[in-house]
């Protein structure tokens, strides 16, 4: 008999199909968001479940659901999974990373450019009939060339945006918990230094980093008040990680200059003081959405959860557990 997986939400034909050779599937393709309560009561019965980042697979989910094994995210990041107890009670967890660390990289550079050079407030612009012409002074942004970027989480999308600033001729600063080996910050041309180092000095300061209790308002009013009054903020990675209403106070002050957002506090309700703002570029959290990287990213964690219900270990296993077959 096969073992039972959920998918907690649509996913593509394809992975659906590669699953089925292997699992009993069950997949909610109406992509409804389930509570806690519905997640719980679905599971039963299942050895496995392909999550999202929306999903809590937490303790007392995991008390509800013994026959559990595997909870393979389809995503880089892992807050959602409580490690500890999955470790604990035995259940495999497995991520998606590298299949999204250039679209996610691009996704940060085009924020910086976005916010830079203005361009939401220029096609709100234009679709709202206020254009009369050109004039020398019209919605005057900032140089991304030969500016100092500063990247916050110099990890593996981290280094990919450091290779995507070298092609602009920018002088890039990062900080990390971890230094990288000196030939990587000479292919780079990146210069290690202190957080309080970075955010004085950059233009552009683009956060890369997982959110966890020891990142949460990893950026908030007193850092933010240490940056350039000239400075933008990217925040392309997780909510939390900035202190919203502490940034919308720095934007409404002129503290900083500008935002650029796809990640928010309490996703996807987001600080209502974003949205009157000129000075802010937004986006749904769609860092990684390309439909090549998505189908990457789904196909990812439908062969890490196979691989742990059939008796193999998972290609990007999160604890270390003893594979079951």
């Amino acid at each position: 008999m096969k073992t039972k997986i959920l998918v907690t939400r649509e996913v593509f034909d394809e992975t659906l199909e590669y699953m089925a050779q292997y699992c009993e599937v069950e997949s909610n393709q109406a992509d409804v968001p389930l509570d806690a309560d519905t997640l719980a009561r679905r599971l039963q019965g299942c050895g496995g479940v392909v999550c999202n980042l929306t999903d809590c697979i937490d303790e007392p989910l995991l008390v509800r659901c013994p026959q559990l094994r595997v909870a393979a995210n389809i995503a880089v990041g892992f807050n959602n999974i409580d490690l500890a107890a999955c470790t604990a009670r035995g259940v495999m967890a497995t991520n998606t990373p590298e299949v999204l660390t250039d679209t996610t990289a691009d996704l940060a550079f085009a924020l910086m450019l976005a916010t830079a050079r203005r361009l939401t407030e220029a096609e709100a612009y234009i679709r709202n009939g206020q254009w009369r012409g050109w004039h020398l002074k019209q919605l005057l942004g900032v140089d991304v060339h030969h500016a100092t970027l500063g990247i916050i989480g110099m990890g593996r999308i981290g280094r990919t945006i450091a290779k995507r600033a070298l092609g602009f001729e920018m002088r890039v600063l990062y900080h990390d918990p971890i230094r990288q080996p000196a030939d990587v910050e000479r292919q780079l041309n990146a210069t290690y230094v202190t957080k309080d180092e970075l955010l004085a000095q950059a233009d552009f300061v683009i956060l890369q980093m997982p959110y966890a209790p020891e990142t949460h308002h990893l950026i908030g009013a007193a850092e933010l008040k240490k940056m350039k009054p000239s400075a933008i903020l990217i925040n392309s990675t997780r909510g939390g990680i900035v202190d919203d209403a502490a940034l919308v106070q720095a934007l409404r002050d002129g503290t900083i200059r500008a935002a650029g957002l796809d990640a928010f506090e309490g996703e996807p309700k987001i600080n209502p003081g974003f949205l009157g703002m000129k000075n802010v570029v937004l986006a749904p959290h769609i860092g990684s959405s390309t439909e090549a990287t998505r189908r990457a990213m789904a196909m990812t964690a439908a062969k890490n959860a196979v691989a742990a219900l059939t008796g193999s270990k998972p290609p990007n296993l999160l604890n270390k557990l003893s594979v079951r077959a």
